[in-house]
């Protein structure tokens, strides 16, 4: 615990007149993001959580907490603004880890959102804690919704396409329309009205006239006119009638509706005829069965609640209005008792966490009971309070009542109507966790995207007013500070230690960072959780992983993109959020296609054919656990993925496609070896055939020049041969012999073979050397009959015409093929 940047080894005389500055030193900006900007700075903090000492910034995006040394960010000092809940200061004269000599600190603890409560240390004199509270103050608390980090940052290279355009490609899905496209044009002209045999799509909240905080389009029963649309929105709580959100897409008809609750009043007497008609037409006659079917409305509330409602007007349904119908209650508690249960949960997580805000280990802590007669440790009875935290409760409320809403659908094909209050709350977190269950495709990016914005954005979530910021209308800037008593007083507390769902008992200065505290609620992160749980239950079954329900949870949170700002799509709309804002979906998109397969939002262990139905999972497994990767990663970074079977999986999954990778790589480099010695050999069985041929050409060539040479050879003649082989040789009247080795001189040899140029023109020039010629022999008679200057007087050598023209008697290009055909006799060259 004891960092080389601890508080004891800072030279704190440095830091007592270092006046406050938001310049940016040297190394710090590579560190920021894009438009982010330094407002204050203090110099030498302490984080009391890990005794880390650094510099901490505040920027107009996050606190931001850079180490000492190695001037890296410190995750758990790091908090976007947006996340700080709540943050207060206060002094404290020692630590558990400091001696009594130490110097007084001045404290600012800050409470996140996301399960974390940090605690700054500040060396007094220095002024720079209260710069920091101040800037805190001012930019946790904006007054204008284009105050916030991601209107300065604008979309960047994460643009936003039409969500609008989104919704109605959702519906054409449910619809069993797909192929229809849908484009902005048609979203302007309204031209989007579409309808299969039981559903349509409505138009007629196109201008958020009839109900602002329900989406532009809604499905409705086909034969429910928009004139009795309208009057059944009269009958429920701020005119969220009920539609339908998700249809069954084969041929049961099987729907789920939601509405909010209706104008009962306090005897639950009131009626609406549009209503009941409206509510009626969800029940379409089952296929091959007389009977209609049943219908089932849902109130997520308990019962007391909603009977209390009735004193202003609300209430719950009669089934006897409602034919073919039976109310179920859940028993699920609002989001006051939501809010105060996860700030039970964040202080058991901090109190028995290994980064505790007080700096004091969890196993050194007195729980102060006694058992026994012997004291058990706050270890033995943080079991018990994490069960009074309720968090898991309300959890596996949730989960139950999703489940049985699924098995009605899935198993009974009935209707299903569900509702709390105004609809927008735990109605949000049943249907779509419901659908979740129904229906596969909801369990892939693409579609986890679309149930988000279909369910939660669409249907008017108010996530400004559940986050705690501003919206478009006008905001009170005075600040509520909650005081309530922590209900786990099993806790013992430090003098450092405050419990997040209670004020401080002797504060300088707090400050809550909601605009309302009493609307602020983790009703989102509460659902976020409940998948979680079927994560784990169901593995194979989600394409996505823990670790992106994570990611998707910080986004979210941080408001670093404006998808979940405003309360509905009204607001968004007015306030041009689509188009002044980056989008979150585009960021994780880009995030996964960096890294494809074996980014770490893929579940590796995803396989659709496992589950390509429905998810009901029996109530003996509804028993939720504290979700590690997101409630442990700030009270205990180890256990949080020490264990983890999926980062195992995933290390071993990379060895293998690394090896894999290696294996594909060498098949390939052998295949190509193998493609190139087969090349090698047809060539060299070529050169084979083209060796034996020439071999073949030269010993035809040399038995027809030797035939040749002996005819030239008795006559006595002088032979040139000149060709493109620049090959010449003389023959004249010479021994035998001699003639015989002038004409081998002439001939090239090559390993046994005789080498013959197919090309090579070869010309024979024949002069005789001899004038005199025996009158008798045959080379005369041949001379006579080829001579084209013989006369009847024979011939009249050396005074022929032939001599006169040059002394040649024959010229000729050699025709070896010629020579075939000419039959010599033997006795033209006379005995051997």
């Amino acid at each position: 615990m004891d960092g080389t940047g601890s508080w004891d080894a800072l030279d704190w005389t440095k830091f007592d007149e270092q006046p406050m500055s938001a310049s940016v030193p040297h190394g710090v900006a590579e560190l920021l993001m894009e438009a982010e900007e330094v407002l204050v700075q203090g110099i030498g903090v302490v984080l009391v959580n890990t005794d880390e000492a650094g510099t901490l910034y505040v920027t107009n995006f996050r606190l931001l907490l850079v180490s000492e040394g190695s001037r890296n960010i410190i995750g758990l000092g790091t908090i976007p603004l947006t996340v700080i809940e709540k943050f207060n200061k206060h002094k404290h004269s020692s630590a558990p880890r400091q001696s009594d000599k130490s110097p007084s600190k001045r404290l600012l603890q800050v409470f996140g959102k996301d399960m974390r409560i940090i605690v700054y240390g500040f060396r007094p004199k220095t002024k720079q804690r209260h710069a920091v509270f101040d800037a805190l103050w001012r930019y946790t608390r904006p007054t204008l919704l284009g105050e916030l980090y991601t209107f300065a940052c604008g979309p960047s290279k994460f643009n936003n396409s039409n969500p609008k355009v989104r919704l109605v490609k959702e519906y054409l899905r449910l619809l069993g329309k797909s192929s229809f496209n849908v484009s902005d044009t048609m979203i302007e002209d309204g031209s989007f009205s579409v309808s299969n045999e039981w559903w349509r799509i409505s138009s007629v909240n196109s201008n958020y006239s009839m109900c602002s905080t329900y989406p532009f389009s809604l499905i409705v029963p086909k034969f429910i006119s928009d004139e009795e649309v309208m009057q059944a929105s009269t009958f429920r709580a701020r005119g969220r009638l009920p539609v339908i959100s998700w249809c069954h897409p084969g041929c049961t008809g099987a729907v789920l509706a939601r509405s909010s609750q209706p104008f009962v009043g306090i005897m639950m007497n009131m009626r609406n005829v549009a209503d009941e008609k409206l509510v009626a037409a969800l029940c379409i006659q089952v296929a091959g069965k007389e009977s209609r079917r049943k219908l089932y409305i849902t109130d997520a509330r308990p019962k007391k609640n909603a009977l209390a409602n009735g004193a202003k007007g609300g209430g719950s349904e009669s089934s006897s209005n409602y034919s073919q119908s039976e109310v179920v209650f859940f028993g699920i508690d609002n989001i006051h008792a939501m809010r105060d249960s996860l700030a039970r949960l964040r202080d058991y997580l901090d109190t028995h966490g290994s980064t505790s805000s007080d700096g004091m280990l969890s196993f050194l802590r007195d729980g102060g009971w006694t058992w026994g007669k012997g004291n058990l440790s706050s270890m033995s009875a943080s079991v018990s309070t994490l069960g009074d935290s309720g968090w898991l409760s309300h959890i596996q409320s949730v989960l139950a009542g999703s489940v049985w809403i699924a098995a009605r659908v899935a198993l009974e094909s009935s209707s299903v109507l569900v509702h709390c209050s105004d609809g927008w709350d735990r109605t949000t977190q049943l249907v779509s966790l419901a659908s979740l269950l129904l229906d596969p495709y909801y369990r892939t990016f693409k579609g986890f995207q679309a149930l988000v914005e279909k369910d939660w954005l669409a249907f008017g979530h108010p996530f400004s007013d559940r986050m705690g910021l501003p919206t478009v209308s006008a905001i009170s800037n005075a600040p509520v500070e909650l005081s309530r008593q922590s209900s786990s007083g099993i806790i013992s507390t430090s003098p450092l230690r405050i419990h997040s769902g209670s004020a401080f008992s002797t504060p300088v200065g707090s400050s809550f960072h909601a605009q309302n505290p009493n609307d602020y609620s983790p009703i989102f992160l509460q659902w976020v959780d409940c998948v979680s749980q079927l994560l784990r239950m169901y593995p194979c079954a989600f394409e996505f992983s823990s670790a992106f329900l994570v990611d998707f949870l910080d986004c979210m949170l941080s408001c670093r993109f404006g998808n979940f700002l405003c309360n509905s799509e009204k607001e968004r709309q007015q306030s041009g959020i689509y188009d002044a804002c980056g989008c979150m979906w585009v960021y994780l998109n880009d995030l996964r296609a960096s890294e494809g397969l074996s980014h770490a939002h893929h579940n590796i262990f995803y396989d659709p054919t496992k589950h390509e139905g429905v998810l009901l999972p029996p109530a003996a497994t509804l028993a939720p656990t504290i979700w590690p990767q997101f409630h442990l990663r700030w009270a205990c970074p180890s256990e949080a993925q020490a264990g983890e079977v999926e980062a195992h999986c995933r290390t071993m999954t990379d060895k293998y496609a690394e090896m894999q990778k290696a294996k594909e790589m060498a098949e390939a480099k052998s295949k190509e070896l193998t493609i190139r010695m087969e090349y090698l050999a047809a060539d060299l069985q070529k050169d084979r055939r083209l060796y034996s041929s020439a071999v073949e050409k030269a010993k035809q060539a040399w038995r027809e020049n030797s035939a040749i040479k002996r005819a030239l050879q008795s006559l006595g003649c002088k032979v040139q041969f000149s060709g493109n082989a620049s090959c010449a040789s003389d023959i004249e009247s010479l021994p035998t012999e001699t003639r015989q080795r002038s004409l081998h001189s002439s001939l090239r040899e090559y390993e046994g073979g005789w080498l013959t140029d197919e090309k090579m023109d070869l010309s024979v020039s024949i002069t005789h050397m001899d004038g005199r010629v025996h009158p008798d022999s045959p080379v005369n008679k041949l001379c006579e009959n080829l001579c084209p200057f013989r006369t009847g007087e024979g011939c009249k050598w050396p005074d022929a015409e032939c001599a006169q023209v040059g002394s040649q008697f024959v010229g000729f290009k050699a025709n070896f093929d010629a020579f075939d055909r000419l039959s010599i006799h033997e006795c033209y060259f006379g005995s051997k």
